[in-house]
């Protein structure tokens, strides 16, 4: 068997296995959290909004001088917008999903303001705000423009109705599901009806716990600046863009046109932070993983240079190339399995750790083996070509002098 003289071979260059197989272990807790880290940033940037993003964008208009009368300008406004060729529907609202910027609400299902308050985004828009954001309306019913409210936006905020995402539906009433539309809940003490329930609308703040949780409500305020909502025909979204900003803005002098952005525009900034992050994260693997191959490379190229003439000898008893190809993958497969085995101590430990300290997911069980599995299998590519190198010694070797 080769397992003796293999144990014995390592156990005369111990400091060299012991850094190669420290190295080993350290790379898997690196790379396996990484890995998990990157995989639960890809799933929280896939997630989807609820909206049409590839053909919707929003601006904001803000009025100055004496003679701006906003709800006149906002009236006439969503007016223009609507009969755009082009332009599916307008609406306007506070807040954008996924912008990072909004407003919020404490809801609860009993008016009793000592309970704990259940967290919402709140979206104050009108009875077009379904059809604009492409919403799924999954039970009840849509506002009406009777239901809306103007009021100025320093005045306490008053509604009685809302539109509620299923996420939040199931917050507030665990039992009732899709049937919690006729409901009511609390939100300073003022009781607000459920009229509809739609599947998803995401709140303006992505890394938000309670992200999915969010309402719309038939209110609109009377300031001098209005942020228009716009859903367009496929394909049509960059040109109309570019013409409805210069037709706004010509329409009235006493107003500007700012802060002309597509959706697909505010995911990508809301979630770079989370993008660069996963790119770091990567650029550390591909960096670990290739020194670490190195590393298993000169340990091989090292023990085969001082074992030559043993290799000879070897050669010259009868050894095939094949065993002793499969002599030194199997030493590698030693030391990797050490290195691993370390390492899957150590990837634990890091995962509680990143779990009680950041309120991170626990990962899953499967990683840590995958990345067991990954790294021998690394491991056993690096050595690869050195291996074959030391098969291909000639028996000759055996009579030299090294």
């Amino acid at each position: 068997m080769e397992i003796g003289p293999i144990l014995r071979a390592l156990s005369r260059n111990k400091l060299g296995v012991i850094l190669i197989s420290l190295q080993i272990a350290f790379t898997m807790t690196v790379m396996v959290n990484a890995v998990f880290i990157i995989n639960e940033r890809s799933k929280l940037m896939a997630r989807p909004s609820g909206l049409d993003e590839p053909n919707t964008f929003y601006l904001s208009s803000t009025g100055f001088g004496d003679q701006f009368n906003s709800q006149v300008t906002e009236r006439d406004d969503l007016e223009l917008l609507r009969n755009t060729p082009g332009v599916i529907d307008a609406t306007p609202t506070n807040a954008i999903p996924i912008s990072g910027s909004g407003s919020s609400d404490g809801l609860r299902i009993e008016n009793d303001p000592t309970l704990p308050a259940t967290p919402a985004a709140v979206y104050f828009t009108d009875e077009h705000s379904v059809n604009t954001m492409n919403l799924t309306l999954i039970a009840g019913e849509n506002f009406s423009a009777s239901d809306m409210t103007y009021q100025s936006s320093n005045e306490r905020r008053y509604y009685r109705k809302a539109i509620v995402t299923l996420a939040l539906a199931e917050k507030l009433f665990p039992e009732e599901g899709l049937a919690a539309v006729g409901k009511s809940f609390y939100r300073d003490q003022a009781p607000v009806q459920i009229v509809g329930i739609v599947e998803r609308l995401q709140a303006p703040w992505p890394n938000s716990f309670f992200v999915e949780q969010a309402m719309l409500v038939p209110l609109n305020f009377t300031d001098a600046t209005s942020t228009y909502l716009i859903r367009t025909e496929p394909g049509q979204r960059d040109r109309l863009m570019v013409e409805i900003e210069e037709t706004l803005a010509g329409n009235n002098p006493d107003r500007i046109i700012r802060g002309l952005k597509s959706l697909q525009e505010t995911r990508e900034e809301s979630y770079r932070l989370d993008s660069s992050m996963a790119t770091i994260l990567l650029v550390v693997i591909v960096t670990l993983v290739f020194i670490t191959s190195m590393g298993i490379v000169g340990l091989a190229v090292f023990g085969i240079n001082r074992r030559r003439k043993q290799i000879g000898t070897r050669r010259a008893l009868g050894a095939t190339q094949l065993q002793i190809l499969r002599y030194f993958m199997l030493e590698n497969f030693f030391v990797s399995g050490v290195g691993v085995s370390i390492g899957a101590v150590l990837t634990i430990a890091f995962s509680i750790a990143l779990s009680s300290l950041f309120e991170m997911p626990t990962m899953d069980w499967y990683y840590t083996p995958i990345g067991m599995l990954l790294l021998i299998a690394i491991g056993q590519i690096a050595v690869l070509g050195p291996s074959a190198r030391a098969a291909q010694i000639q028996p000759a070797i055996a009579t030299r002098s090294i």
